[in-house]
């Protein structure tokens, strides 16, 4: 898969990641949904989605416990 392959939500989901700082400050899937105005559940698809067709775009990690979100 490739970014071809993103859906209009993906592809503006991955853009406020690219301009988020989720390395300092904690990821928040209700923060996000709150902002997008979807489901917590269409966040977290999203960002799954993201991982498998962008992984080279895209770095989700667990750290002092919260998740951290990476983009570029």
């Amino acid at each position: 898969m490739a970014e071809e392959d993103l859906t209009a939500f993906e592809e503006r989901l991955l853009e406020w990641l690219i301009q988020s700082d989720f390395e300092e400050i904690p990821w928040s899937s209700d923060r996000a949904a709150e902002a997008f105005k979807v489901s917590v559940e269409e966040i977290r698809e999203g960002v799954a989605g993201l991982t498998k067709k962008v992984p080279n775009r895209i770095y989700v990690h667990y750290r002092e416990g919260h998740i951290r979100i990476a983009a570029e």
